[in-house]
């Protein structure tokens, strides 16, 4: 139950970005991937499946690069969901960019892997290629842990292949 409540907060918190996005300026990004790749056990390793959003318009420019809001959510093959917000910052060469983010969230183990807490945060390293207008391929590797706050902190590594398009 407490999953299906995850899900629901979930959609409601990218339909409302969504909503208050300005026409056209929605970005929006699917992904699909392996959660916890350096599974030394064996036994928490499983596919993952999500969706992320971000406004161009909340942009911001700063002597350390483009930054803008980011807010999402995953479930992987075993039930387990992370709903996340945060920021990632945008460098670019030429068609490639280069897109590091640090995310909070709230993480419910289902089936999966237990991370030690319901809060964990994510940073992410991802690298996407523009390939058509308005629309990226991309290829990112995540770490989520709980910084010790957690009764236990195994911490999870995943990958992941992204088609992003703005709308």
């Amino acid at each position: 139950m407490k999953i299906l409540y995850s899900i629901i907060i979930a959609s409601f918190l990218l339909i409302s970005s969504l909503i208050k996005a300005d026409e056209g300026n929605a970005n929006l990004s699917f992904y699909t991937g392996t959660f916890d790749v350096i599974d030394k056990e064996g036994d928490d390793k499983t596919t993952l499946f999500g969706i992320e959003h971000q406004n161009p318009d909340l942009f911001r420019k700063t002597f350390l690069g483009k930054f803008k809001p980011v807010t999402g959510a995953f479930v992987t093959g075993n039930s387990s969901i992370y709903l996340y917000t945060g920021v990632e910052a945008q460098y670019g060469i030429g068609p490639l960019k280069i897109l590091p983010s640090f995310a909070p969230g709230y993480y419910e183990k289902g089936n999966g892997k237990d991370l030690g807490s319901v809060l964990e945060f994510k940073s992410e390293i991802k690298f996407g290629l523009d390939i058509f207008e308005n629309s990226k391929l991309g290829y990112s590797y995540s770490h989520i842990s709980n910084n010790d706050w957690g009764d236990t902190n195994p911490g999870t590594d995943n990958q992941q292949i992204t088609f992003s398009k703005n709308f």
